[in-house]
């Protein structure tokens, strides 16, 4: 997920503390003739199998025939002007919006495929010998839209469920309900991380569109090298906001010329992925309500809860929000000045220096901030004592567009990717599993070389958050980032005038706009 809540996803290039566009995101399509147009104006138009997938609900979408050409495959013209196809007999998994799976490729000839490869696609080849894969990881070479034009879909999609379901893949038609076909496969949701399965199905219309893989966890990081030097005691698993809030408090101050900053967290994704689980959708009637039924709730005493834990951090004097990549290098003048910042797994691995998650052009950069911080991990603080509720999971699942002639395989190759085996490798590579056996947690980081002499072992502790109250709803990538970094942190409001406008004003406003432009999300 993008550290930036309702904004495009990462590589565009743009401010991350911008305030995003309304427009049309590189990844966003729409179910009527918004998709069509645009496509045609920079293709010349889709095929008719295609056209009739991306503007029919995902819940009726109809297998395409004719995908294949004569030569047994076909072709994905693209941005980059690099050759690629795929074959009829080939399995096409396509991936996006987990940045580890788009390092390694670029203009030069490299397919971002060395992590995939690594932590799956190798175990996987070994394990199906007979099946030949064909992957690609959003964008190099390929897009959404390149897919859509040629008409090959994938067989198998990786993606975050929790926003790409509604920008992307249901109005595309490339998701149906799975839950019949998850159950005669014999993958046991049960055993699967509750909050994953459940942001999942809080996004699939009633029923269940993927099946949770993994989960790029939230932890709490802090540079003891700050601790150290200000003789403050390191902060430690199930910590409350309020016992950060006293260490952040000692820790932002002045040291000659270097300032110092005690704790961030990004508000977009504090509300977004809250620990009491709110779900910001009032529901309905509907599972699939018309734009002017859709209502929000943000003024209960909830989310005044939620929301004035997160302000005190926000209003200590010289904490102010820049970016919570200041842990290592972000906004700030000096590497290494923010002592503590709740951040993903991913960019924990990549502050290690783990060459698997860092960008060969960024690793020099890297190196150099590295020499201004020493990692420190343990849980995201929690919001009172006793609690063990931690974000809602920053999930990545497996989706089968219902097109898919190789559904049966694509299954098989879920459920394995579910199993004890796989759910081991992949957290022996960094990242959090859905499986949460003991073996699994035990393997964390053992394949991270550069995690070694880093304590990781409060990455499993505590309970995601479960989404509640989201039956009959319908989700839209709604402008959270009003509430604080436009009202509070811009405007000066106080938090509850905060939230009372985002959701009778700029959220319904949002959503008349998107709609009028022909959006569903």
């Amino acid at each position: 997920m993008s550290e930036v809540q309702n904004t495009p996803g990462h590589g565009e290039g743009k401010d991350p503390s911008a305030p995003p566009s309304p427009g049309l995101s590189r990844r966003g399509f729409v179910r009527n003739s918004a998709l069509l147009g645009g496509l045609a104006a920079l293709a010349g138009g889709l095929p008719v199998g295609t056209a009739a997938a991306a503007t029919t609900s995902s819940t009726s979408a109809t297998p395409r025939a004719g995908a294949g050409s004569a030569q047994g495959s076909v072709d994905i013209p693209n941005r980059y002007g690099k050759p690629f196809s795929v074959a009829d007999d080939e399995l096409f998994i396509f991936a996006a919006n987990f940045k580890p799976f788009e390092l390694g490729g670029d203009d030069a000839g490299r397919e971002a495929s060395r992590y995939f490869n690594l932590v799956l696609g190798d175990a996987i080849r070994a394990r199906f010998p007979a099946v030949k894969l064909k992957y690609a990881t959003w964008d190099y070479p390929i897009r959404y839209e390149d897919i859509a034009r040629a008409g090959r879909l994938p067989d198998l999609i990786i993606e975050d469920p929790r926003t790409r379901i509604d920008r992307d893949l249901e109005p595309l038609g490339w998701v149906a309900d799975l839950t019949a076909d998850v159950q005669q496969a014999g993958i046991d949701l049960a055993a699967l991380n509750q909050g994953a399965v459940e942001q999942v199905k809080s996004r699939s219309d009633g029923g269940l569109y993927g099946v949770p893989l993994f989960i790029d966890e939230h932890v709490m990081l802090y540079n003891k090298l700050i601790f150290d030097k200000f003789k403050v005691k390191y902060p430690s698993a199930g910590s409350t906001y309020d016992d950060i809030y006293q260490l952040a408090k000692k820790l932002t101050r002045q040291d000659g010329i270097d300032h110092y900053k005690g704790f961030m967290q990004h508000p977009d994704n504090y509300l977004a992925l809250n620990q009491l689980g709110l779900y910001p959708f009032v529901p309905g009637a509907s599972e699939q309500p018309a734009p002017a039924d859709v209502k929000v709730s943000l003024t209960t005493a909830e989310w005044k809860q939620v929301a004035h834990t997160i302000n005190q951090f926000l209003q200590l004097p010289g904490n102010t929000f820049t970016t919570v990549d200041d842990f290592f290098k972000g906004d700030m003048s000096f590497p290494g000045h923010l002592a503590m910042a709740v951040h993903t797994l991913s960019k924990l691995n990549a502050y290690a220096l783990s060459p698997l998650y860092v960008e060969e052009d960024d690793a020099e950069d890297y190196a150099e901030w590295a020499k201004a911080v020493k990692i420190g991990v343990t849980s995201m603080p929690v919001l009172s004592s006793g609690s063990n509720a931690i974000y809602q999971p920053n999930t990545r699942a497996a989706f089968i567009p219902p097109q898919s002639p190789k559904k049966a395989q694509s299954l098989e190759i879920i459920k394995y990717l579910v199993s004890e085996e796989i759910q081991t490798r992949l957290s022996s590579y960094g990242v959090k599993a859905v499986l949460p056996t003991d073996a699994v947690k035990n393997a964390f980081g053992t394949a991270i070389p550069e995690l070694k002499n880093i304590d990781t072992s409060a990455v499993y502790w505590g309970e995601n958050a479960i989404v509640k109250n989201y039956q009959n709803t319908e989700y839209w990538d709604i402008p959270l980032y009003k509430v604080f970094r436009q009202h509070v942190l811009i405007d000066g409001m106080d938090v509850d005038s905060a939230l009372t406008v985002a959701e009778q004003r700029d959220i319904p406003d949002y959503i008349r706009a998107q709609a009028a432009a022909g959006f569903t999300w």
